[in-house]
């Protein structure tokens, strides 16, 4: 097995290859684009469909929000003053939308560039990540763009695999072993339901032509409705939210449209971080799920957290998690002889994930990140360090709600009190406002990321094993994976990436 998928043989895999990739403007989508271009400059062209207006508009939001960004610094430094017309001619922008048929791209340029006959490959990183997303909205999207994609893919004489990014916690609140298949139809993760996607379809257009009939609900009370039924349908069937529970149904999805007619790989990454290696240590963009944590202690306004430190914290750098995602896709592409690589099945999963081979507890980021802050004290608007106060955790929900009922809601009962009595005299309507604020603020980041923080699963990865171990050839140092698309995480230092790579880069490129 070892040895049977090198980096020379997937960087010559992607040679005058035609790739559609969703989802570019995105944190992976854009480390992919800069990943493929930078490792094989002989790629024929890849397609990326973004939504815009026209053409026009296309390519300036390409232009803007992939190519423009700091992660392209090592292919402006290679291509120097060539590197527009590089881009030029290998990136094709398409203006379109993912939850529409064709991606939503002109049926005429589709015509025109003969998109459908020269694909070779569809990588589907496209979807909404809210959490507590509009129901309409995250059905659209990370279901039906799913099933547009499969209908499209099937129009594609020359497809040779189908990459789908989902997210290991489809899995939900499950503990123990999680394991690496696909879902079945109807599969839900609680006992006694089953779910019917078009049920779940009909739902959200019941409830929004109930909405648009109702003439006296404000837009922002629409929005809400449609996001609690979004919450109540996941948790009803046993998910913590709306992404997760769509994200399960379009791997179902995934699994009804195409079947065995072209090679799908599902891949289900963990916490996604910033880039460990290359081509820019730290880059990350957006807030990741703990990150939302580390933001709010770096602020000073976190005061406590419901988090069990000694529980594993499952996270991938980023550009660990593309290089899995490119050896996965050129593993399972249909050119190539099934000897030549691990397996061969229709639809594969791979958890690309660390909880097994090298797990790091969540207080590894607490440890990190008091030394890094101590050490980096934010400075405040009078120019004086802004003294770090530790974060007060809680393992269980009892202990928390407890803790915050003596913290805030009897003091905020009491504040409201007393501002009634004082008719808002003496500041305590601001003092109360500011407690309150900080109140929900907490409360919000428990309701939304506490499932995440008391997470007692851990994910089977014996599908990326075996990929990782086809790719154990001669560019391993001393036994370690450290080649050109290294995704093996016993080649972390947990303290080391979350101290200098990790807590530096969200500093720098999402505090600014």
């Amino acid at each position: 097995m070892a040895g049977t998928l090198d980096d020379g043989m997937i960087t010559e895999y992607f040679k005058n290859k035609s790739i559609l990739i969703t989802g570019s403007t995105g944190f992976l989508g854009k480390i992919m684009v800069e990943k493929i271009l930078r490792v094989q400059p002989d790629v024929k062209k890849i397609y990326l469909p973004v939504r815009a207006v026209d053409t026009a508009a296309a390519k300036q939001r390409v232009a803007t929000e992939v190519v423009g960004k700091e992660l392209f610094c090592l292919l402006r430094e290679k291509h120097g003053d060539g590197f527009d017309s590089f881009i030029g001619e290998k990136l094709m922008a398409l203006a379109g939308d993912v939850m529409r048929e064709g991606f939503g791209v002109d049926s005429n340029t589709l015509k025109e560039f003969r998109v459908a006959d020269e694909l070779n490959v569809i990588i589907n990183g496209a979807a909404t990540t809210n959490f507590y997303e509009r129901y309409d909205v995250a059905l659209d999207v990370n279901v039906m763009g799913v099933k547009h994609m499969c209908a499209f893919a099937k129009k594609c004489p020359n497809l040779e695999v189908l990459l789908h990014v989902s997210t290991a916690y489809v899995a939900g609140e499950k503990q123990g072993l999680v394991q690496e298949r696909p879902f079945r139809s109807g599969e839900t993760l609680k006992d006694g339901t089953y779910l019917d996607m078009e049920v779940e379809m009909r739902l959200a257009k019941d409830l929004k032509k109930q909405m648009d009939a109702d003439g006296d609900l404000s837009p922002k009370d629409q929005r809400k409705a449609m996001k609690d039924l979004g919450l109540a349908r996941a948790r009803h069937f046993g998910w913590p939210n709306t992404y997760v529970f769509t994200k399960s149904m379009g791997e179902v999805m995934l699994g009804e449209m195409l079947g065995e007619e072209v090679p799908v790989v599902i891949v289900r990454p963990s916490i996604i971080t910033s880039v460990k290696n290359d081509p820019l240590p730290g880059w990350i963009e957006g807030t990741r799920t703990i990150d939302a944590i580390l933001i709010g202690y770096a602020k000073q306004n976190l005061p406590c957290f419901l988090a069990d430190l000694d529980l594993i914290m499952d996270v991938m750098p980023g550009d660990m998690v593309v290089n899995a995602m490119i050896a996965a896709t050129v593993a399972h592409a249909s050119c190539l002889e099934p000897k030549k690589v691990h397996c061969h099945d229709p639809l594969a999963v791979y958890h690309v994930t660390s909880s097994l081979r090298h797990p790091a507890p969540y207080a590894v980021l607490y440890r990190t990140g008091i030394r890094y802050f101590e050490q980096n004290p934010r400075v405040g608007p009078d120019g004086r360090p802004v003294r770090t106060r530790k974060v007060r955790f809680f393992s269980t929900i009892a202990s928390f709600q407890f803790f915050m009922v003596l913290k805030y809601r009897l003091p905020l009962e009491l504040l409201h009190l007393l501002s009634i009595l004082c008719c808002g005299i003496f500041g305590i309507a601001t003092l109360y406002d500011n407690l309150a604020r900080k109140y929900r603020f907490v409360m919000q980041l428990v309701d939304l990321y506490g499932p995440f923080s008391l997470f007692k699963g851990s994910f089977d990865d014996v599908n990326l094993n075996k990929l990782r171990l086809a790719m154990d050839d001669d560019h391993t140092t001393n036994g370690v994976g450290s080649g050109l698309f290294n995704f093996d995480t016993k080649t972390i230092d947990w303290d080391e990436y979350f101290y200098n790579v990790h807590i530096p880069g969200v500093m720098k490129y999402v505090l600014k």
